[in-house]
């Protein structure tokens, strides 16, 4: 069985991010979509809520398992019984960082994989923080996230305009 990590903050999950689950599905077998805390973010959604929604996001995906992840990802991948770490590229300037960190997780693991994924054009543009600006003006949110996630994003920022 081919197993994937798709680790992330997903803060908030985006169409962006379900479209690389997608893509994903087509070279794995089972996929984790990892949760994870980010020391140098500071999210909107705790992490339990980001849990929450990514099931919720990723429902119609019969293979994928969220989960809430902290550590070290290797770790986490060995765990899993995985063999690939997936990384969504939009542009350019992700490939730097993704590079250097799938370099790093092979240095700990030589037997872990990176693979990198394009979304599709329509969400080439789009991020978690995009979505939030967007909320927190009362934008429209569902051509950009599931519309159970556009209804907790409204609520965060009715709460905390």
């Amino acid at each position: 069985m081919r197993i994937g990590v798709y680790p992330g903050t997903f803060d908030p999950i985006t169409r962006g991010h379900t479209d690389i689950v997608a893509r994903s599905l087509h070279l794995f077998d089972r996929l984790f979509l990892a949760v994870a805390p980010n020391p140098r973010k500071e999210p909107l959604l705790s992490i339990a809520h980001r849990v929450e929604l990514a099931k919720i996001a990723t429902k119609e995906f019969p293979h994928v398992e969220v989960e809430p992840f902290d550590g070290l990802l290797v770790k986490y991948v060995r765990d899993r019984g995985a063999h690939a770490i997936i990384r969504g590229l939009r542009a350019l300037s992700d490939f730097e960082h993704e590079f250097q960190m799938a370099l790093l997780n092979r240095k700990i693991d030589e037997q872990l994989e990176t693979v990198f994924l394009m979304p599709s054009e329509e969400f080439s543009y789009l991020t978690s923080s995009i979505v939030k600006e967007l909320a927190m003006f009362g934008g429209p949110l569902e051509d950009f996230v599931h519309p159970e996630v556009a209804n907790k994003l409204r609520q965060c920022y009715t709460k905390h305009p």
